[in-house]
């Protein structure tokens, strides 16, 4: 016999824990891994106002930096675990291990939303030398170590697509780094550097106004979002080996956070990436809606973790082999 929507909230109401029953009942407080403006930013800071209407609560954000997002992550899980302390996080914890950063991944965490993911794009200033893929690369090798590459650090975007590319065609170039996209794009606009690889979502904007130009979508196939953009795999088919791949951005509360807590945020978060206007603007700028929490986003993670760092370790980029942690070949 089917129990009545009023009987189930009764039921659940009678299973939830005290704690639960009045959370949230102070803020809570939203720890952003990267700096203001980048990808990971954007898109946290655009579906929380969403999920705190259907919360009932209040996610006070700050971006607080540094260490690849290890200083972020190590924040969160330095914390209690009863859902008032939130990571808004991207990929690079899954790959601290590898690089040598941390002891610490998402598999210490909940996923309580994988919110999207990005489509990583080539940029450089708009006074660059060159237009496309290939000119670029005929570029630097010209003038080695001249041309200035914006970095994230180590297991960060930036440093992902950069060993893609060492591992077809070897750059000297000079890496800059910043705390996230968005500082580096700035950096790029002002001419500190020449050249990001970087999120499409954090950049469509500033391409689409002239403040920088793409060079190639690193990606196998053409972007509805920035449709004149070729493919890397257009000009340079030998990177479809390695693609499609991507950054993902999302939530994590510390394991060991009361499971009916963890639905709350769940549920709210949901709702949060559903919203219309979330979805308009994440459209708009390219990214791809996932949408997952609970055991497929920790089958997500455990495969992204594998894909990236067995292709990091091939291409030498890894100061230690996944085979180490446990991290299964793909």
């Amino acid at each position: 016999m089917k129990l009545t929507w009023l009987a189930a909230i009764l039921t659940l109401g009678a299973l939830e824990s005290p704690a639960a029953a009045q959370y949230p009942n102070k803020e809570i407080q939203g720890i952003i891994q990267w700096g203001a403006g980048g990808s990971t930013d954007v898109v946290t800071r655009a579906v929380t106002p969403h999920a705190e209407a259907v919360l009932g609560g209040k996610v006070v954000m700050q971006n607080v930096t540094g260490g690849v997002g290890a200083i972020g992550l190590n924040r969160v899980a330095d914390a209690p675990a009863d859902g008032y302390t939130l990571l808004f996080g991207a990929e690079n914890p899954l790959l601290y291990k590898v690089m040598g950063l941390g002891t610490k991944d998402y598999s210490d965490f909940v996923p309580i939303n994988v919110i999207a993911r990005g489509i990583p794009i080539i940029v450089a200033r708009p006074d660059a030398p060159f237009n496309t893929f290939p000119e670029m690369l005929a570029h630097i090798k010209a003038n080695p170590r001249s041309v200035k590459f914006g970095t994230t650090g180590p297991g960060g975007l930036p440093s992902v697509i950069t060993a893609m590319i060492n591992n077809k065609a070897p750059m000297q170039v000079i890496a800059v780094p910043y705390d996230g996209d968005g500082p580096a794009l700035t950096g790029l606009m002002g001419g500190a550097i020449d050249v990001m690889p970087a999120v499409l979502g954090a950049a469509i904007e500033n391409i689409k106004g002239g403040r920088m130009k793409a060079i190639a979508i690193f990606d196998t196939k053409v972007n509805e979002a920035l449709p004149s953009v070729k493919p890397v795999t257009e000009t340079n088919p030998e990177f479809g080996s390695f693609l499609p791949w991507g950054p993902f951005f999302g939530i994590f509360a510390k394991k060991g956070t009361p499971d009916d807590i963890v639905a709350k945020l769940t549920a709210a978060y949901a709702a949060g990436v559903r919203h219309p206007d979330f979805v308009k603007l994440m459209d708009a700028r390219g990214f791809t809606i996932m949408n997952i929490a609970g055991k497929e986003a920790e089958g997500f993670l455990s495969k992204w973790q594998s894909n990236t760092a067995w292709l990091l370790q091939d291409a030498g980029a890894t100061k230690a082999s996944p085979a180490t942690f446990n991290i299964p070949r793909p």
